[in-house]
């Protein structure tokens, strides 16, 4: 009778083992991705593509991922910066972050600066850093047509490409998404959106005529921004234009400015770096300046953002009582949040139909539609993009600035 027992005990263990391991098969093959990515097209006519300007500094690691997955996409490019303040077993973490998602993996369009750069947000070294992000994605990528930069404190408000039902049923509670790549297919791909007026204000005053200078520069340890005593005149060899630090810009005029077959973008490089604040002011100036891109200009950054009157330094933070707003406002991105605040969530639920540590599902995600498994975990063909479900806020917008530029009210002035 023992050994009756001890026999069934036996079988019944190999069944058992025999089902788990199915299971495990069973799942691994079913979520694993393919093991070659499908070919990335790029040109005049294929669907745009971005290049993607990350940065951030101590403890925003978890928050530069977050926002990644929020905006990825096979067709982009990104290039991941975390400053010299943050930690070198950060960078390391983002790296391996980075490295765990399986459709990153297998395309390679993800980059984590390995050498970060002094920045201080008031200095030149700001202006510096964005410099040196947009030669890098050029020499890395030449198939990207749009230039975007983001902070940790950002977040997008609308998709790269819509998720088809079929794949992403569990996330369609609300259609309120939109995709980015839809709408910019149909405008002109040397525009540049970028908020920008040569009216100085008080900023003349407080802002342009002062002068500073950056310790990043030259001190390895952090420091205050150096006030001269005296003030320079405003300039008149050249027109000075101000506006928001946050872009859109072209590759050609990015191009225009890193490569500099005309010595404009170095003069007013040599000039913005004595200059408070200098990313509000010089991709502005440099644009505003250049009979080839002035009339290149669409008066807007893109971004929802909530100010005081007049406004500070930085906007409100966004919470989970301006979603509403924010989710009509017809913006692709908004500023700024907290980490983690719950608002996110919101967005990365009824807006992107994001799951947690997941890529924003799209066109060319095929894996399944249950919950327990990535469906950006599997892809078919990246290069299809298709048009969210319903009337968009954000084509709208575009509309009305396009039609605000045809009739130049909204370009260099």
């Amino acid at each position: 009778m023992g050994a009756e027992k001890k026999w069934l005990f036996t079988l019944f263990s190999a069944a058992f083992l025999s089902l788990i391991l199915l299971l495990l098969f069973s799942v691994s093959a079913f979520s694993s991705p393919k093991p070659f990515p499908s070919i990335v097209n790029h040109g005049a006519h294929q669907p745009p593509a971005f290049a993607y300007y990350i940065w951030g500094g101590r403890r925003d690691r978890d928050r530069i991922f977050r926002l990644l997955l929020a905006v990825y996409h096979p067709r982009n490019r990104y290039l991941l910066h975390l400053t010299n303040d943050a930690s070198e077993e950060d960078r390391h973490r983002l790296s391996a972050s980075v490295k765990s998602v399986p459709a990153i993996r297998a395309f390679g369009n993800v980059d984590v600066v390995g050498k970060p750069d002094r920045l201080t947000y008031m200095g030149s070294t700001n202006i510096a850093t964005t410099l040196r992000a947009a030669a890098i994605l050029l020499r890395l990528d030449s198939g990207w047509d749009w230039f975007i930069t983001l902070s940790a404190m950002d977040y997008p408000l609308i998709t790269q490409d819509v998720c088809p039902r079929k794949t992403c049923l569990i996330f369609w509670m609300h259609d309120l998404s939109l995709d980015l790549s839809h709408v910019f297919s149909s405008i002109r791909r040397d525009l540049n959106f970028i908020d920008h007026t040569s009216d100085l204000g008080w900023k003349e005053f407080q802002r342009v005529q002062p002068i500073v200078v950056d310790p990043a520069i030259y001190l390895a340890r952090r420091s205050q921004i150096f006030h001269a005593t005296e003030k320079r005149k405003t300039p008149d060899a050249f027109k000075v234009f101000t506006g928001s630090p946050w872009v859109v810009l072209s590759r050609p005029f990015l191009e225009f400015c890193i490569l500099g077959w005309d010595n404009l973008p170095r003069t007013l490089l040599m000039y913005f770096t004595n200059v408070l604040l200098s990313q509000e002011g010089y991709f502005h100036s440099v644009i505003c300046n250049s009979p080839e891109f002035k009339n290149t200009t669409v008066n807007s950054d893109l971004r929802y953002m909530i100010w005081d009157s007049p406004p500070g330094m930085e906007p409100h933070f966004l919470n989970t009582s301006d979603f509403d707003q924010m989710a009509q406002s017809g913006a692709a991105f908004a500023r700024q949040f907290k980490n983690d605040d719950p608002v996110l969530n919101m967005v990365d639920e009824k807006i992107l139909k994001r799951g947690h540590n997941r890529p924003v599902p799209g066109a060319w995600c095929s894996g399944g539609k249950s919950w327990f498994m990535d469906p950006c975990s599997q892809w078919g063909d990246v290069n299809i993009m298709k048009a969210g479900p319903q009337a968009k806020k954000f084509e709208e917008s575009i509309t009305n600035l396009l039609d605000d530029w045809n009739s130049q009210s909204n370009q260099c002035k």
